[in-house]
């Protein structure tokens, strides 16, 4: 079964070009699925009937997996029979009846305007760090980038002059995204006053860098972003996600259109993006009830 995924995932690599994120998710779910079915016996592919998908989804529910992870490992194991079929292997998909977990759409979490405030804030000194956290933060703030656009974010991709920026996202999908006069400056002090201390020879392509020359990590900035809210009194669970949905919300309150925030956050589907009119409408009904004599 494991040459089957082997196979799986170099088809999810070279044929569907997706992010290595992505198929690492797909490869620790499908390693699950095939250990449960190794267990129960099933050694061939048409040992397998929905009846095993179907007890290995109750497992999962058992164990207290959410409904939202146990969709993602129901997609992963319908693109892995339906992959099979394609190349002949079997000629049968058993998870295709197998119904989905319902999932309740939770509104995102967002920083209000003065909080966003605060966390910049934060950052004020003119030591290395304080100017290149700044920089970071203010560009997210400003893009709504995804947190592993941002610290894969070229030099080359960045035009400061133009005011735009060129990020590769899901699907290896290019899009250009406006930056906002704030973030171009806070991004040029960065580069004229920071970078070049961390990487004196220019060898190295990134745009953001860590205190050590390095491309930054995912989990280096996911603790700059975490010390900051501490340092600003911010109460909320915050993670770089909360600035990509603070840009958006944020972008929809002040009266920006549903198409043109969906192009910039790199969503493929729109429904991904109303989940923004939600917490919007939610907003203007406190508001309401807060402000209005009769509310």
């Amino acid at each position: 079964m494991n040459d089957y995924l082997d196979l799986f995932i170099s088809y999810l690599t070279v044929e569907k070009g997706l992010s290595a994120n992505t198929r690492s998710a797909y490869s620790r779910d499908l390693t699950r699925y095939l250990d449960c079915l190794e267990s129960s016996g099933r050694q061939k592919l048409s040992d397998i009937g929905p009846a095993d998908i179907a007890a290995f989804m109750g497992t999962l529910q058992k164990r207290g997996i959410g409904p939202r992870s146990r969709s993602r490992c129901l997609s992963a194991i319908r693109m892995f029979h339906k992959f099979l079929m394609i190349e002949n292997y079997t000629d049968s998909n058993p998870a295709a009846i197998i119904e989905a977990p319902r999932t309740l759409h939770k509104l995102p979490h967002f920083l209000d305007s003065r909080e966003v405030d605060a966390l910049f804030a934060s950052c004020v000194g003119t030591g290395a760090e304080d100017l290149r956290d700044l920089a970071m933060l203010e560009l997210l703030y400003a893009t709504g980038l995804r947190v592993s656009e941002l610290v894969n974010l070229k030099l080359r991709e960045v035009n400061l002059d133009s005011g735009y920026l060129m990020t590769v996202g899901k699907g290896n999908k290019e899009r250009l995204v406006p930056i906002g006069e704030s973030a171009r400056e806070r991004a040029a002090a960065y580069l004229e006053s920071v970078r070049p201390r961390l990487d004196p020879m220019r060898q190295n392509h990134y745009f953001f860098l860590s205190r050590l020359g390095r491309a930054m990590s995912r989990q280096a900035f996911w603790n700059i972003i975490k010390k900051r809210a501490l340092m600003a009194a911010i109460r909320k669970n915050i993670s770089p996600h909360t600035l990509r949905h603070s840009f958006a919300t944020h972008l929809l309150e002040n009266g920006a259109d549903l198409r043109s925030v969906q192009i910039m956050l790199g969503h493929a589907d729109l429904a991904s993006t109303q989940i923004y009119t939600h917490v919007t409408r939610e907003r203007l009904k406190r508001l309401h009830q807060e402000i209005h004599p009769r509310g």
